[in-house]
């Protein structure tokens, strides 16, 4: 069998690309760019074109081709005039595996990819054998956004946007938080909220969901769904006294990550896996790419660390700026480890419809340099006239005036471009920086060329 997936270097896209490639099926794409996705595909034997879409780039006799939901209808390769093909977006695609399995779907605003991954580590070391789809790669997967188990059961990270969730039937549903985002779809975060509810329905009767009982979102949609499956609810909060354990033995900082690793450990219960190998696994993940991921680097013979971190949300800001301070505590008398941020702004949309929450989040960090580039402009999702009423400099400029953070003097600098922000810190980095590079653009090029030189994963 032939499958064609169109924007295959997605991260979501391609961890399907590479469950039908242990499927034994024929796998061919095309994208705009290339990358290491895309590289490690080819390597895997998917046969893939990079560059503008074309007619030509589908091989006679696919039977299905997939497309993912950033990519327009109108793209020549989804146009492929044969009937007999099978169009499905990348949502509904994954929604035909999940009804086929015993599928645990991780849902949320955060933590959906840490989550899954925590969820997946865990059901392989119990021997469960799973197979997991996640908007990440791991180390434990061979640096893989794909593990294709031989058992029932799948997990699967179920995103939110453009009501991707709605395709799936999982018999478990895992609500880790839930705030407004994705507004250029939602509009509203009520509209939203109604968008999970009816997620929520699609449980069987004997469904379970595993929900964070410290989200007031959470609260709220529990209180509206009128369904049987309510019944069968688990709340997991960082008051339980396995939180407690928790913190001492995770490898990954912060309190969003207890929570997270808390929903992991609910849904293995569920399943009967002993709290021994649970706390095991749970204790030896090491995280995953682009989440609070460490490397230790050198320019000019001047060492200093790297955190890539794909967060994009100012709660994802907040929590991520904040385990990094409590993993590198400011000492005051030795005036190190200075906190450096730099914070590529994800989509004119999002800046638009959180602009105040950015604006406070962003005033209010313990960093001792905020640098901010220019916003990352999501192809065929952005809107004129949102695009002429938000960008960075202004961001920047009210940032600059309201700033309220432990030290009022640090630099807070506008630089639009990765080659700039690079030159920048190449020019004035003294050794021992920590560099926080965040964001869900391309501003992981960034990370990529500091660690050209001299680079140590830690």
């Amino acid at each position: 069998m032939k499958i064609h997936f169109v924007g295959i270097g997605g991260i979501g896209v391609s961890a399907l690309a590479k469950y039908y490639l242990a499927k034994g099926w024929e796998v061919s794409g095309c994208d705009l760019v290339s990358s290491e996705i895309t590289e490690q595909l080819k390597n895997m034997g998917a046969k893939i074109r990079i560059g503008p879409p074309k007619k030509s780039c589908v091989p006679a006799n696919v039977a299905t081709i997939v497309y993912s939901p950033a990519v327009p209808k109108t793209n020549p390769e989804i146009q492929k005039s044969k009937s007999k093909i099978q169009k499905l977006s990348y949502p509904e695609a994954l929604g035909e595996l999940t009804k086929t399995h015993y599928t645990i779907a991780v849902s949320g605003t955060h933590g959906k990819s840490t989550t899954t991954a925590m969820i997946g580590l865990l059901l392989a070391k119990a021997g469960l054998d799973p197979t997991v789809i996640v908007g990440t790669k791991l180390k434990e997967f061979g640096d893989s956004n794909c593990r294709v188990g031989k058992s029932k059961y799948l997990v699967i990270e179920a995103d939110e946007h453009f009501a991707s969730f709605l395709n799936y039937w999982p018999k478990m549903i895992v609500l880790t938080t839930v705030e407004a985002d994705h507004l250029d779809y939602w509009k509203t975060l009520q509209n939203l909220l109604r968008g999970f509810q009816k997620y929520i329905s699609h449980l069987p009767q004997n469904g379970v969901l595993v929900a964070n009982g410290e989200d007031p979102n959470i609260k709220k949609i529990l209180n509206s769904v009128n369904i049987t499956v309510v019944k069968n609810t688990l709340l997991f909060s960082r008051k339980q006294n396995e939180a407690k354990l928790l913190r001492k033995v995770l490898k990954i900082p912060g309190e969003h990550n207890v929570s997270n690793a808390l929903a992991a450990l609910t849904v293995a219960r569920v399943l009967g896996i002993p709290d021994k190998i649970s706390f095991r696994a749970l204790g030896a993940y090491r995280g995953s790419w682009r989440r609070f991921e460490i490397f230790d680097s050198k320019i000019k013979n001047l060492k200093f660390k790297i955190v890539s971190d794909y967060g994009h949300h100012p709660t994802e800001i907040k929590v991520t700026v904040e385990a990094a301070r409590s993993k590198w505590p400011f000492d005051a008398a030795q005036g190190k480890p200075e906190l450096w941020l730099v914070f590529q702004p994800h989509q004119y949309a999002r800046t638009y419809y959180l602009w105040d929450d950015f604006v406070k989040v962003l005033s209010n960090l313990s960093v001792d340099k905020l640098i901010i580039t220019d916003i990352y402009d999501v192809a065929g999702r952005e809107g004129k006239r949102i695009k002429k009423l938000v960008s960075s400099a202004k961001l920047v400029k009210v940032i600059t005036s309201e700033y309220k953070g432990d030290r009022h003097d640090i630099p807070i600098l506008y630089i639009p471009t990765i080659r700039q922000v690079r030159e920048y810190l190449v020019n004035n980095l003294r050794g021992g920086e920590v560099v926080m590079v965040m964001g869900a653009g391309d501003i992981y090029n960034l990370t990529l060329r500091l660690r050209s030189g001299y680079t140590k994963r830690t």
